[in-house]
This record gives C-alpha cells, sequence and structure tokens, in this order.
C-alpha cells in the first residue's frame, strides 16, 4: 500500500469504501487492522519496526479507516511542516485513534515520541510496538518520581531533536474535564525551554470498549477532527499557557459539537 504523506490542510474525500461499511464499519475497519497489528508487531520483535515501519503502518490504520467510512478532518497542518525545533505537543486524549493515527500525520514532518503509561509497554497486542518507538514511560506508583523520569527522558529526546506528544489526563475518555487535564506537559517544555503545540483532537468515532477498551464501535457518523495551534513559548510559571491550552481545546471542541448536530439534523 503506497504511504501518502499529508502536505496540508486535509478532508477525506474521493476513498472506495471497503464492502462491509454499509453493513458494518467495525468490521470493515477491524479486520484488515489487525493484520496490520500482527505484521508491525511480528516486525518489531525482529527489531526491523523503524520509523518508515511505523508511518506506513500507521497510515494503513487510518487509510482502513477512511475505507470503513469515518471522514477525517486535520486542521493548521502547516504548524507541523514549519516547525524548525522539537517541541511538546500537548493534546486532549478521547480515544484509541490518536494513538494509531498521529505517527503518520506528524512523523514525516518532525520525529516523535509518545508519553506512555508502563502497562502498554506491556500490553499483549502492542507491546512489542510500543517498545520499538523508544517511548517515555511512566506508572502510577509514585507522581514524583514519575515526573522526575519524565523531565530526564524528555531532556534526552528533545536535545536529540525528538519531539514529545503528551495527553496529559489520566485516561482517554470522549469528554474534556479540564480538572483531570494536568500541565506536565508545560512542565516539561518550561524545563527544556521549548515550545508547545497545543492539539485539540475529537476521536469518538473509535469508540471504547465494552470488554476491550481499544476495540470498540466505529461509527462513521461522527467525524474525526485534529487541529494544531500555532507554537506557544511558556513565560512565567506556565499557568497562562496551560489554561490557554484547555481553552483552545474546549473552543474547538465546542465548534465540532455544533457542526456535528447542524449536520446530523
Amino acid at each position: 500500500m503506497k504511504c501518502t504523506v499529508i502536505e496540508h490542510n486535509y478532508k477525506t474525500e474521493h476513498i472506495k469504501k471497503h464492502w462491509l461499511s454499509g453493513l458494518s464499519p467495525s468490521m470493515a475497519f477491524y479486520l484488515p487492522m489487525m493484520g496490520t497489528v500482527w505484521r508491525s508487531s511480528r516486525s518489531a520483535k525482529r527489531g526491523k519496526y523503524k520509523d518508515k515501519e511505523w508511518v506506513e503502518s500507521s497510515y494503513e490504520i487510518f487509510h482502513y479507516l477512511e475505507r470503513a467510512g469515518l471522514i477525517f478532518h486535520v486542521e493548521n497542518f502547516d504548524v507541523v511542516k514549519n516547525l524548525d525545533e522539537p517541541c511538546v505537543f500537548i493534546g486532549n486524549h478521547m480515544s484509541t485513534l490518536e494513538t494509531f493515527v498521529l505517527p503518520y500525520v506528524i512523523q514525516p514532518h518532525q520525529p516523535i515520541v509518545f508519553v506512555v503509561k508502563k502497562e502498554l509497554t506491556e500490553y499483549p497486542f502492542f507491546r512489542h510496538v510500543n517498545n520499538s518507538r523508544n517511548p517515555i514511560v511512566v506508572g502510577r506508583q509514585n507522581p514524583k518520581e514519575d515526573l522526575q523520569n519524565m523531565i530526564s527522558q524528555s531532556q534526552d529526546r528533545l536535545s536529540k531533536g525528538i519531539s514529545i506528544m503528551i495527553f496529559p489526563q489520566t485516561t482517554r475518555t470522549p469528554k474534556f474535564d479540564p480538572e483531570q487535564f494536568n500541565s506536565i506537559g508545560v512542565k516539561i517544555a518550561k524545563r527544556n525551554n521549548a515550545p508547545v503545540v497545543p492539539l485539540a483532537l475529537k476521536t469518538n468515532a473509535w469508540g471504547n470498549g465494552r470488554l476491550i477498551k481499544d476495540f470498540g464501535k466505529i461509527d462513521p457518523k461522527l467525524h474525526v477532527h485534529f487541529a494544531f495551534h500555532e507554537p506557544i513559548k511558556v513565560e512565567g510559571t506556565g499557568k497562562e499557557t496551560h489554561e490557554f491550552i484547555i481553552e483552545f481545546i474546549q473552543g474547538k471542541l465546542a465548534e465540532w459539537q455544533q457542526e456535528s448536530e447542524q449536520r446530523l439534523k
């Protein structure tokens, strides 16, 4: 499958849908998706899953979601293309979708690693892939120790020209709760004198599953949105930057919700 790189703002158009998409978008997606996961895991286990393979497998997931009926919107993408230094991307975490798709969106233009929970490095389906990407790993036992480890690992990645993607919530959820959105990303950026790039996401078209959270319903009625904000330098304590990121995400989510309600009338 030829991997085409996103160059500008993007909207899904003229995609040939999977023959199952009209009957079951979930089956239309998960059947080919599991093949990609299996091949990627095998490649990573053999030490052959590098940047190129990561982008290609992420593109396959993106493509399968479109073929299942999902419509993607990527806004203000020039931010990613024009970055001239590593940054800290800070976004809300709504579903599994963003962790699968963002490597395809960002990595071709800006090398990136994710901040991940320790259990994801042990997860049966994806651990080999996760571990191959040199993520910043955090646990949940000692917040103070986690913070120090994150700062140390972040400094290492940023000094090598690698950006960081962090979702500063306790867990992924379709509803954005500012109280659960901590300021760790801003702290990391300030400590390393790196800019932050706010990223608003609406990805609940890939729902959370009842038995296995990662495998929920695929709902084409819900469009997928990514919106990047211009880089921001952290000033002072970082409180104003953190509040601005929250306001940006809330504003985009409200805008997209209104568009969705109008579209579904």
